[in-house]
């Protein structure tokens, strides 16, 4: 047992039911680092407002907070009929769902939701509303589960890696850590396991880069880290090409968003060139993607919508006063862009490492 770990995972416990179970409870992580803040859910504005806003991001923590809402948000519909109860229900479902376009989780979860809804018709509203509370328990629950066998995995790797009386140099991009999951995380969950494990936070070095424009790796990756005792440094994104070619960095872990049938990947802007600077100096780079982010309906990654973001983030976002001409075009900003299946030495899912052809292995486990 890691007390200092333990003590960690519950200070930033990322999503979790307010006072009795009538609002949502998140951390606002656009306050983090320099404050943690948790803030109350309670109407669809404010749980729609906190996804688009990145209050809540990650795509296993939005999707976990989605099934937290449309429960919340159930229990307060006046019905007593099945047909108008659902009614209302998809009605919030769909308004949710606009949130954010990438993130395959949001809508996993929802119509998961959905589901539950459907499967217990026959029950009283009353019933259904209690079911819904324990789907999205079950949710939260299966997602911890599913982050800490992504870090058993991944530190199956690390082990591989590690020479004794050298701390192992690891990389990651934007944050798919614990903030971004319901515990441990996706690409951090190695790191964490492996102090579980019984190494030390000096036995790794994690590089992350700060992940322009909103600086995930800087502010949120770098802070858990940190906070977990792990030594930790944070790098602007166009050093990576100096510091893989410097051999320091053995590994890279990133997340995603969404995975395609072909295993092209979408995640936070940067990753794929990340990805190409990491095939050219050899350097193996692993998606952490649980099954849920796995869309076999999306042939490759040209169907994967890809979001644009406020202008703003680019030119005025975290500067006192904006940073580029008013005359400059920002409109350019995605959030996210897709690494090519051939550029991903392998995804770990919670099922199991998969390596190309990935549609066959994700097939192998059962992923369809």
């Amino acid at each position: 047992m890691n007390t200092k770990l333990d003590e960690f995972f519950e200070e930033v416990i990322t999503v979790k039911w307010g006072p009795e179970k009538r609002s949502v409870d998140i951390i606002d992580q656009t306050l983090l680092p320099n404050s943690i803040r948790r803030i109350q859910l309670g109407s669809k504005e404010e749980i729609w407002e906190a996804i688009r806003k990145l209050r809540v991001r990650g795509a296993p923590a939005i999707g976990v907070c989605a099934a937290y809402g449309l429960a919340v948000l159930s229990a307060s519909i006046s019905a007593d009929d099945y047909e108008t109860f659902y009614r209302t229900f998809k009605e919030m479902k769909d308004y949710l769902a606009t949130s954010r376009p990438t993130a395959v989780n949001l809508f996993w979860a929802l119509d998961r939701m959905d589901a539950c809804v459907r499967t217990n018709r026959e029950k009283s509203v009353a019933e259904i509303k209690e079911a819904l509370y324990r789907e999205a328990e079950v949710i939260r629950e299966e997602d911890v589960a599913i982050s800490r066998s992504i870090g058993e995995t991944g530190f199956g790797i690390l082990k591989t890696l590690k020479k004794e009386g050298e701390p192992l140099g690891i990389m990651t991009h934007c944050n798919a850590g614990t903030l971004a999951t319901a515990k441990y995380g996706t690409a951090t969950a190695p790191m964490y396991m492996a102090l579980e494990h019984g190494w030390s936070g000096s036995d790794m070095h994690v590089f992350c880069d700060e992940t322009r424009p909103l600086l995930q790796g800087a502010r949120l990756t770098a802070f858990e880290l940190v906070h977990a005792g792990i030594t930790t440094s944070v790098q602007c994104d166009n050093m990576a090409s100096l510091l893989l070619k410097s051999g320091r960095v053995k590994v890279i872990f990133v997340g995603c968003d969404r995975v395609a049938a072909n295993g092209d990947a979408a995640n936070k802007i940067g990753t794929s060139g990340l990805a190409i600077i990491a095939r050219h100096y050899g350097i193996p780079f692993y998606v952490c993607a649980p099954s849920s982010t796995i869309d076999m309906k999306t042939k490759d990654g040209e169907g994967i919508p890809i979001e644009m973001r406020d202008p703003g983030e680019i030119r005025e976002m975290w500067y006192r006063e904006p940073m580029a001409p008013a005359e400059a075009d920002t409109s350019f900003n995605p959030a996210f862009d897709v690494t090519d299946h051939h550029l991903i030495t392998g995804i770990i899912t919670e099922k199991g490492l998969c390596h190309a052809p990935y549609d066959r292995a994700f097939e192998a486990l059962g992923i369809r």
